[in-house]
């Protein structure tokens, strides 16, 4: 019985810690996402002055149309935008539906009423700190003009925020995915994982073979040099490839009877096997991040590991190291809101 005390408070704390949640915020409109919101204007030009932080001003209809309740699901519920929103910045909310307060705050910047989401930096001052993000409405837009922000206040960036970014940045400009044959598997998503530009790297089989899937950015690193890189820690003894520049490549760094057509991938039972071995299996996260966490832990960096987690995933991962893992379930490959939905 008091295990399970111990265990349901334990939940409770977690659901605090990553929901950020009061009575109000449970309630709170779905166009408004996750974050826990001000929405006293004057209230927030006070705490920016004394807490020197950029005010997050979000003009947003409540309720909206499909967009901004799009808006509120797909990026102000992002659990790292969201911790980064109140870690940094002075989270306000303005209806732009709205009399009252919300109308005079409105008038002063010159929004429209009933309109898509806008957001605006501003400090203290009330004068904007970055430019008006509007048209925009992706995650990659609002992190673009947070770390501006950050930027302009000296503020350092975290790791685990610019890992999200370079992450979104990939999937924007469009991500190739290659697929290298070798004796393990295991060794090749350890080594292969940490090379710049690799985004996602997945263990699994083809054509008989141990193979690694790879997901990089070709603007960063190109296949031939990331072959290159696999060949020299001995994860690229064998390439599947339908294409026909990929296949001239391989075919002069390895020989011709060294490179094969795609076939079907099967994926392995254990996924980022240093990962799942250990107590980070239970934390959501990207698969950038769960990609760089697991080669590091491969290599026996768990300090260096840590500093790409946010601090709420620090303290879940805290949390449970003080409990008995079987409670909890492998967020391993999952995406990272409903991961942390799931806690």
């Amino acid at each position: 019985m008091k295990k399970n005390t111990i265990f349901l408070a334990l939940l409770f704390s977690i659901a605090q810690l990553c929901q950020a949640q009061n009575a109000q915020q449970i309630k709170q409109s779905e166009e408004l996402g996750q974050v826990n919101w001000h929405r006293d204007f004057n209230e927030a030009l006070s705490l920016s002055q004394k807490e020197n932080k950029p005010i997050f001003l979000f003009f947003q209809e409540v309720p909206g149309c499909s967009t901004c309740r799009n808006y509120g699901h797909n990026v102000m519920s992002h659990p790292l935008i969201v911790e980064a929103i109140e870690t940094y910045f002075i989270p306000t909310a303005v209806f732009n539906n709205k009399k009252g307060k919300d109308a005079k705050v409105l008038k002063q910047y010159g929004e429209p009423s009933w309109n898509n989401p806008v957001v605006r930096i501003v400090n203290a001052d009330q004068k904007n700190v970055v430019g008006r993000l509007s048209g925009d409405y992706s995650k990659l837009g609002v992190i673009n003009r947070m770390m501006d922000a950050m930027t302009s206040y000296e503020i350092a960036i975290p790791a685990y925020f610019n890992l999200l970014q370079e992450e979104l940045l990939a999937e924007k400009r469009g991500t190739e995915t290659a697929v290298f044959g070798m004796y393990c598997f295991w060794s090749g998503e350890k080594n292969i994982g940490q090379i710049r530009g690799v985004i996602n790297t997945t263990a699994g089989f083809m054509g008989g073979k141990e193979v690694v899937k790879v997901v990089y950015d070709p603007s960063i690193i190109s296949f031939q040099d990331l072959l290159k890189k696999a060949k020299k820690t001995q994860n690229a003894d064998h390439v599947f490839t339908s294409n026909q520049d990929e296949i001239k490549t391989a075919s002069k760094l390895l020989g011709k009877n060294k490179v094969s057509k795609k076939s079907k991938f099967t994926m392995d039972r254990e996924p980022r096997y240093y990962l799942s071995k250990t107590v980070y299996q239970y934390i959501p996260m990207t698969a950038m991040q769960a990609t760089k966490v697991n080669s590091l832990l491969a290599n026996g960096q768990s300090a260096t590991a840590d500093i790409l987690l946010s601090p709420k995933q620090l303290a879940i991962l805290k949390s449970i190291n003080r409990e008995n893992k079987k409670r909890f379930k492998s967020a391993v490959n999952l995406d990272i809101a409903k991961a942390w939905g799931r806690l």
